[in-house]
């Protein structure tokens, strides 16, 4: 933990909003006047796209298990690296994976294409503080934890049957996939996605997790995603002697008190409720960091 130097980490898996969180936080550095060092996860990936496929393929024919989700997909030490060495000196070293060809384009004297990594560089320097997003921001792993560096750990998950849903439905239309395909993947990286991505969310400060209002039972013959206005949003608080439910119920419509520790939204004030529940904890957090300086 740092107060000079805070780290903020927003985890979850793929198509689980971790989007809107990030847009949520970016509204609010805006309005703060924060400058942050923005690291993706996917930078962390071990193998860049062609060596993934080749690695996977050689996995299976071993019988062993290899995803974006587990250890041996990822440089879990090297996210541990940078929350540390930034909590502790205000930098650290990242990268970008470039995940289309518009990313790359800025990259072409590097001759790098899209699915590769730029090199590891150095965050700059005066950054208020550092903001991560990703699959691994509160991971814990065989001689990792990088999430003990973390000063605010955001959890956003759907229920997993809402999460298998927008994959099935974001493959076949981003990557041409067969519902068939992304099956098999799935079924392929759940031991990963069990030991190392659902243990986050009992580390997280808060956790937000969609909840849909219709029947999903069966993820694999939706014809349709939930929308936001089909669902609520679960928010559960890890201390909650620090929040004003009162005054958070009065400012959000139809929102109610499932626990003493937990608030329920209407789904399409998900935005709304992040950045009424976010920026009193950054404001205190920068107010906290400049005292420091």
């Amino acid at each position: 933990m740092s107060e000079k130097f805070p780290v903020i980490a927003v985890t979850g898996s793929s198509g689980a909003g971790t989007t809107t969180v990030k847009n949520a936080f970016e509204h609010i550095f805006r309005r703060e006047g924060i400058n942050p060092a923005i690291v993706e996860g996917d930078s962390f990936h071990r193998y860049n796209r062609a060596e993934m496929k080749e690695a996977i393929a050689l996995a299976q024919e071993k019988g062993e298990i290899l995803s974006h989700f587990g250890p041996q997909g990822n440089v879990f030490d090297k996210i541990e690296s940078l929350f540390k060495t930034y909590s502790e000196t205000g930098t650290g070293q990242t990268r970008k994976y470039l995940h289309s060809p518009e990313e790359a384009a800025p990259y072409a004297d590097l001759k790098l294409q899209a699915g590769e990594f730029t090199p590891w560089e150095d965050i700059p320097g005066e950054t208020d503080l550092l903001f991560y997003e990703g699959l691994h921001g509160g991971v814990v792993s065989e001689g990792v934890d990088a999430a003990k560096y973390v000063d605010l750990l955001v959890g956003v998950v759907p229920l997993v049957n809402l999460e298998w849903i927008q994959k099935i439905h974001r493959d076949a239309a981003q990557r041409g996939y067969s519902a068939e395909a992304t099956v098999d993947t799935i079924l392929r990286r759940m031991p990963d996605y069990v030991n190392y991505v659902t243990p986050q969310f009992s580390r997280t400060h808060i956790n937000f997790q969609r909840v849909p209002t219709v029947d999903t039972s069966n993820p694999f013959i939706s014809r349709d995603i939930p929308t936001p206005d089909e669902s609520f949003i679960v928010i559960r608080f890890r201390d909650p002697s620090t929040v004003d439910f009162p005054f958070m119920l009065n400012m959000i419509d139809g929102s109610f008190m499932s626990r003493p520790n937990t608030v329920v939204v209407p789904g399409g004030k998900m935005g709304f409720a992040m950045e009424l529940i976010l920026t009193p904890v950054i404001h205190q957090m920068i107010k906290t960091k400049r005292k420091c300086s």
